[in-house]
């Protein structure tokens, strides 16, 4: 038998530094585009019973950085994503550019 009202939901499992999540509409209305992001801070600010801030950086399909966000959402709408698969990651060394004489006209 629970210990706590059958009418009360288990509190949702906040986000923590380092965490990389899914964010879709079950997180806030503002995310008709689902993005990913990895979580830099949980805010403290003043808000709603249920929501949270996060600061974030939203992430690229390959994993990059693009832009750092404050969030709203509402942490029973997260979803972790699973980082202990690496990812494929695309080679982002460069062909060096060929260096030889300059003619002048």
């Amino acid at each position: 038998m629970p210990d706590r009202p059958p009418d009360q939901r288990p509190t949702p499992r906040k986000p923590h530094a380092g965490d990389v999540l899914h964010l879709t509409r079950a997180a806030s209305v503002q995310f008709l585009r689902p993005i990913f992001v990895s979580v830099i801070r949980v805010r403290d600010w003043p808000t709603y019973h249920g929501w949270l801030w996060i600061d974030a950086y939203q992430l690229a399909r390959n994993g990059d950085a693009v832009a750092r966000r404050s969030l709203f959402v509402m942490p029973g709408g997260l979803i972790w994503v699973d980082t202990s698969a690496p990812a494929a990651r695309h080679s982002t060394a460069r062909t060096p550019v060929r260096r030889g004489p300059v003619r002048v006209r």
